[in-house]
């Protein structure tokens, strides 16, 4: 069961409502299927509850997964790969990706004790996180407006492994694609190499 809820099923919950006006909706969130996905590499597909595993992939895009029906995002990302370089998206619309030089980011790092930073302008991706090779990494991003006709901002925070892999870092990415356009889908680019993982996009309830 999605952790969602309309008050007037909220008493399943225990939260004492008996009746609500239509629409009224409690917060969470919606684990979304992909109307459709398209990849480069060995293997991609859809599974049983909307998430999408793939195998040695160069990029994946996820269609249809951005709606009126919500206008925030949570994109969960876990993931291995074949050599070490940067994992990043681009918004996406009716099967084609916004390619052009209008994303801007800004990146925190805090490896050991060392916290760095830097900004990346007029680029044709977001960075959301790292590849390290064949240890496996994790990472949360957050869409905000995708689907609405106005500049989209996001923020992901992804835990890697350093080298040697009982090391651990952060890498925190925030940034705006300027146009004011809607977009429906996403897709995720590896720098070089390939990426192994699963990832499942949610529609965030009331948000």
């Amino acid at each position: 069961m999605p952790l969602v809820a309309t008050r007037g099923g909220a008493s399943a919950f225990g939260l004492g409502w008996s009746a609500a006006g239509a629409g009224e909706e409690l917060g969470g969130m919606v684990l979304l299927t992909p109307t459709s996905i398209t990849y480069t590499g060995t293997s991609a597909s859809i599974g049983a509850n909307g998430s999408v595993e793939f195998t040695a992939c160069l990029s994946l895009s996820l269609n249809g997964v951005f709606s009126a029906d919500y206008d925030n995002y949570m994109v969960s990302i876990r993931h291995l790969g074949s050599t070490n370089d940067a994992l990043n998206a681009r918004l996406r619309s009716s099967g084609s990706d916004a390619s052009a030089t209008n994303y801007v980011w800004q990146i925190l790092r805090a490896d050991g004790v060392t916290v760095d930073g830097a900004r990346f302008s007029t680029q044709s991706e977001f960075r959301i996180g790292s590849i390290i090779g064949n240890l496996r990494s994790g990472l949360v991003c957050n869409f905000f407006g995708p689907y609405l006709a106005q500049p989209t901002a996001f923020r992901s925070v992804s835990a890697e492994p350093d080298t040697p892999s009982d090391n651990a870092r952060i890498y925190d990415n925030a940034g705006t694609h300027s146009l004011s356009t809607s977009y429906d889908g996403l897709s995720l680019i590896c720098g070089a190499g390939n990426f192994t993982g699963l990832v499942s996009v949610y529609g965030l309830v009331g948000a």
